[in-house]
């Protein structure tokens, strides 16, 4: 089966005991930072499966472009349409794509149909340098995020059920754009019934992509969606003064908790939001829903859903965040929720269960206290 692809906003898919007081106000000036442990460097790893014969076809990367917005319409791009965004101002390089949810290996998968010459040049260094990466692609394989093969058990070299037949995993390749996790030739996308040019990635280096955005929405069709690549990440605490009112209340943050905790062994499904499997962005999500707080669903949103604080100061509720993802090593991968005295909640990976673990450090990111009203906003 295959369904339209949705934006990666906030409110739309692709898209013990706990401390009963709330946190203290939190003061602009400096404040004493405790960096945790510096993890470990890990070997390299294999991210590509064994290269299929070199497909001429398939142009070297060329300069490297930054994608800013990711747009999703309901009808396939016209000429007209696209030069109409190509003169708003600040866009400088626009890349056409094919975009659907589609059925791969049982799970309900974001996927791009793309041009492999071209669209390279919009991804992560690591992933755009790989000629074997886009080979593969280009000769059929699929290529999946480190998240849905790491996490959701599509190995590489895997032979996954799709709706037009088989496909391999060919390689990791992370796009860079949120909840999209494969990626095919457009040759392939039409085998699996991806509908065609419905998708424009947008570059606009020098423009500020929340107002671009609103421009957009403003010359493309009614139902078009547009999400932020990289959404702004709200100031540091150390710069910004946020009330107590900023945050969660105790009795707010003791209902998530609980919430959360109540599914503790409940089994780990990439993609799943409860209530009885979860993925880890989807357990944050649904637990906070449950006290009445509006948290985005993917990782990299929830990361920007409040300020960021030093780990020396994590509060139970607070959320802790990791970079596992070797083909963008930026990407924020992971979500667990604190829980005070060096433990957190997480939903780790496909064949784990919900559990409580220690912090762990390798690869750590930082810390972030929800602040609702800014949760809510994320887009």
């Amino acid at each position: 089966m295959v369904t339209l692809v949705a934006v990666l906003t906030a409110d739309v898919l692709l898209l013990g005991e706990f401390q009963s007081a709330p946190p203290s106000p939190v003061k602009a000036g400096p404040q004493p930072v405790r960096r945790p442990p510096s993890a470990p460097k890990e070997n390299k790893e294999n991210l590509v499966a064994q290269s299929r014969p070199q497909d001429p076809g398939v142009k070297p990367l060329g300069q490297l472009r930054k994608p800013h917005l990711f747009v999703v319409t309901r009808k396939p791009f016209t000429t007209e349409l696209l030069g109409k965004v190509a003169k708003v101002r600040g866009v400088r390089a626009l890349e056409l794509a094919d975009a659907a949810s589609v059925m791969i290996d049982g799970k309900r998968v974001q996927t791009l149909g793309v041009d492999p010459s071209t669209f390279r040049a919009y991804t992560p260094k690591v992933t755009a340098a790989s000629d074997g990466l886009w080979t593969n692609v280009a000769k059929g394989d699929v290529a999946v995020s480190f998240v849905l093969g790491n996490d959701g058990g599509l190995t590489l070299h895997r032979q996954v059920s799709g709706p037009g037949g088989p496909l391999r995993v060919g390689a990791y390749a992370t796009t860079g754009f949120g909840a999209v996790d494969a990626v095919v030739s457009k040759q392939t996308a039409r085998t699996l019934g991806l509908p065609h040019d419905n998708a424009l990635i947008v570059s606009a280096p020098k423009a500020d992509s929340a107002k671009l955005r609103k421009k957009l929405l403003g010359v493309l069709p009614k139902g078009t969606q547009i999400a932020e690549v990289d959404p702004r990440t709200p100031p540091p605490v150390q710069n910004v003064t946020y009330q107590g009112n900023s945050f969660m209340s105790g009795e707010q943050i003791t209902v998530a908790l609980q919430a959360a905790m109540s599914k503790l062994g409940r089994p780990y499904v990439w993609g799943a939001e409860g209530p009885d499997t979860f993925d880890c962005s989807g357990l944050v999500q649904w637990a906070y829903a449950q006290a009445g707080i509006r948290v985005p669903r993917v990782t990299h949103q929830q990361w920007v859903a409040g300020p960021q604080i030093p780990y020396s100061q994590a509060q139970p509720g607070d959320l802790i965040f990791w970079r596992h993802d070797p083909t963008n090593p930026g990407y924020i991968s992971h979500v667990a929720i604190y829980l005070g005295n060096g433990k957190m909640l997480q939903a780790p990976r496909t064949g784990d269960v919900v559990k409580v673990s220690p912090v762990g450090m390798r690869n750590f990111a930082g810390v972030v206290r929800i602040a609702p009203s800014v949760a809510a906003r994320v887009r």
